[in-house]
């Protein structure tokens, strides 16, 4: 299971994703970041240190949020991507699709 810790950090958001975001993790998700779309006019840091796997449900919700970002002119980074999702992001085209750092 996943957790989403979110917390405001200078002027923007950090979302802190621990665990899996498998699809029942993903389901939850969705509801748990819903303060993320609400406030994606700013600048939004997915920091997945402690993210341990992502489905194509976690890779949907990632998604979900850079579009909610682009319609209000905010911005998403995501950082501290282990070497498994670095794999995941590249296979699938979203290591273009995102700022990471």
């Amino acid at each position: 299971m996943s957790t989403i810790n979110i917390s405001e950090q200078n002027g923007g958001y950090v979302a802190a994703f621990i665990g899996r975001l498998d699809t029942p993790a993903a389901v939850k998700a969705q509801q748990d970041i819903a303060p993320l779309l609400e406030n994606a006019d700013k600048e939004i840091v997915l920091d997945c240190k402690e993210l341990e796997y992502i489905s194509s449900s976690g890779l949907r919700l990632f998604l979900t949020l850079r579009k909610e970002a682009s319609a209000k002119g905010g911005k998403i980074i995501i950082e501290n991507i282990n070497d498994e999702i670095k794999k995941v992001f590249m296979m699938t085209g979203f290591f273009n699709l995102f700022e990471i750092r």
